[in-house]
């Protein structure tokens, strides 16, 4: 096991502590991830997502992860070592470069299709094509992960961080509360990556597909006990 990968299996397992620890987390598989180069294809609810994510197979993940991240101290020494890919401001060409040597090399990525935090008021943003146009290019399957959350227990933290733009960057924390996950199925994609017009209609189909997943991680989210509280009172 090299350095990156044995940083990689440690984080991890510190990753699955903290989620046994600080959430209640229920993840249901309609398929295995199968093995080989896959795109892991979440929604995007909070900053702690990607922890989340990272533990749902035992392979080792390669995000692309927004430059801001890597300025939080500790944090970055993290994503650096552990061999994530950092998505400079106006430098996208280069870290979709990255993850396409990733997958071609047999390697799971994963991608959040909105390129940043979903809406505060929920649903999704309009997404990038960069999921739809990676498996394209190295018919690697992309597995949609449907997130669903408490939105009453979210908190907004200003990390003093700037983001693309220069504003600070605010983290949305999640901590003691449901946290349901739905790993859909394999998508298989073909088709030629110039197509723009196939591009983008295939795009609208995988935020489709998110929000059906994302729907049935709501309904078991409701039957949380930690849920049954907030729905009394409603």
């Amino acid at each position: 096991m090299n350095q990156q990968a044995l940083f990689y299996h440690v984080g991890r397992q510190a990753m699955r502590a903290f989620t046994r620890w600080q959430l209640e987390t229920r993840v249901e598989y309609q398929a295995p991830i199968p093995e080989g180069p896959v795109i892991l294809a979440p929604n995007h609810p909070t900053t702690l997502d990607p922890i989340v994510v990272s533990t749902l197979t035992n392979r080792a993940l390669h995000f692309l992860v927004t430059e801001s991240a890597f300025k939080v101290p500790a944090l970055g020494t993290c994503l650096r070592r552990a061999g994530q890919i950092k998505v400079e401001s106006g430098q996208g060409r280069a870290a979709f470069e990255s993850a396409l040597s990733l997958l071609k090399a047999g390697k799971p990525i994963a991608i959040f299709p909105e390129g940043a935090l979903s809406p505060v008021t929920g649903g999704m943003a309009p997404a990038h094509t960069g999921v739809i146009r990676l498996a394209l290019m190295t018919g690697a399957p992309i597995i949609p992960v449907g997130i669903a959350v408490d939105q009453t227990r979210i908190l907004f933290v200003n990390t003093g961080i700037p983001d693309a733009n220069g504003e600070p960057e605010v983290a949305r924390l999640y901590l003691r509360g449901p946290y349901a996950v739905t790993v859909g199925k394999p998508v298989y994609l073909h088709g030629s990556v110039q197509d723009r017009g196939a591009v983008h209609r295939q795009t609208d189909l995988l935020m489709l597909s998110l929000g059906v997943l994302a729907y049935r991680s709501a309904v078991r989210l409701m039957r949380h006990p930690l849920m049954q509280p907030i729905l009394s009172q409603a």
